[in-house]
C-alpha cells in the first residue's frame, strides 16, 4: 500500500513539472537583433520566397536599410517624448498615422518597381499575411494581460 501511495505521489509530482512549461520566458531569452541582422534575415526570406536575383537583392536590401533608418528615427523620437511625459495630441497622432501611410505606400511603389508583376503579387499576399499573424498575436496579448 505506501509503494502504490509513493507512486501515486511521484507520477502526481512529475505530472505537475510537465505542465510547467511558459512561453514567456522562451521570449526574454530570445536575443535581439541589430537592425542590419533583422534586414539581412529579412532579405534572406525574402529572396527564398521570391526567388529574387542579385540586382533585385540589392535594390531591397538598400530599400530595406531605409526604412529601418526612418523606423529607428520614429521610434526615437516617440521614446523620447514618452521619456519627457508628453502625450501626443489627437492631431499629432493623427498626423503621424498619414505620414505612416505614405511611408507605406511610398514603400509599396518602390517594391512594385523592383519586383516583377509575379513577385509583387507574391510579395503582397506574404504582407497580408504577416498582417494578419500580427492581429492574431496581438489579440493573444491582450487575452493574457485581461
Amino acid at each position: 500500500m505506501k509503494k502504490l501511495f509513493i507512486a501515486a505521489m511521484l507520477f502526481v509530482g512529475i505530472a505537475g513539472f510537465a505542465q510547467d512549461t511558459d512561453q514567456k520566458p522562451e521570449r526574454e531569452q530570445r536575443e535581439r537583433m541589430t537592425p542590419e541582422q533583422r534586414n539581412e534575415k529579412q532579405l534572406q526570406k525574402l529572396t527564398s520566397e521570391l526567388s529574387l536575383d542579385a540586382n533585385q537583392q540589392a535594390q531591397v536590401k538598400q530599400l530595406l536599410a531605409e526604412r529601418s533608418a526612418k523606423a529607428e528615427k520614429l521610434r526615437a523620437e516617440r521614446k523620447d517624448k514618452r521619456d519627457s511625459g508628453t502625450k501626443p495630441t489627437a492631431a499629432e497622432r493623427e498626423a503621424l498615422k498619414n505620414e505612416l501611410k505614405a511611408e507605406k505606400d511610398a514603400n509599396d511603389a518602390k517594391m512594385k518597381t523592383i519586383l516583377t508583376a509575379d513577385q509583387y503579387t507574391k510579395w503582397h499576399t506574404l504582407q497580408e499575411k504577416n498582417k494578419d499573424k500580427a492581429r492574431e498575436k496581438m489579440r493573444e496579448y491582450r487575452k493574457e494581460n485581461n
